[in-house]
């Protein structure tokens, strides 16, 4: 009896660009509510400030372990799977680091925006093509992302560090989230228009 292997989706064709539309919507729009939420919130290094700046990069394993599933095997996948195991290990760093103040936690989130910002880069460089929308959001998000990691560590052993920059961190991924996928939705429906 023989065994009839059935291809995987692209996460080019229409199914993949939707899956990923969706994704990216629910990203950017859970990452501006958490920068809102976490707006009032971290005046103090409390339980409730702890427990948000845990959520964050929970919210980011879950994305890349949805986004693994969808997509086929490969390099990409494997980049994927590396940025969600780095997010939950950013996760519980997070929560440690929120015993220790301000300081411990700007570095441990900008180590993690850092490396999580390279391999979104490099997950955005091999979906560049037409048929995703070229990736452009990704690739910027990615590579600020990077930037800012650099900066939150720089800013950790300066003078009065703050918190206050990861409302605007969380604010800018979730728009390049959400443009990303605003042109997902174009790309698809001009995909759409031309095989009409």
């Amino acid at each position: 009896m023989s065994t009839q292997t059935v291809p995987q989706p692209s996460v080019a064709d229409d199914g993949g660009r939707s899956s990923l539309m969706r994704l990216y919507l629910g990203r950017g729009v859970l990452a501006v509510a958490w920068a809102l939420a976490f707006a009032g919130a971290h005046d103090d290094v409390d339980a409730v400030a702890i427990t948000l700046l845990v959520v964050y990069p929970l919210i980011d394993a879950v994305s890349s372990w949805i986004d693994y599933r969808a997509t086929p095997d490969g390099s990409e996948r494997g980049v994927t799977a590396f940025n969600g195991v780095l997010s939950t290990l950013a996760a519980l760093g997070v929560g440690i680091a929120g015993a220790g103040g301000v300081e411990p936690v700007l570095h441990v989130f900008g180590a993690w925006a850092v490396v999580s910002g390279a391999a979104q880069v490099v997950v955005g460089v091999r979906r560049r093509g037409p048929e995703l929308g070229k990736q452009w959001p990704t690739l910027i998000s990615g590579g600020l992302s990077f930037v800012v990691g650099v900066f939150y560590n720089i800013q950790a052993v300066g003078d009065n560090p703050s918190l206050d920059v990861l409302s605007t961190y969380a604010t800018g991924g979730g728009v390049w989230f959400i443009v990303q996928a605003l042109l997902l939705g174009w790309k698809s429906r001009q995909l759409r228009t031309r095989t009409v």
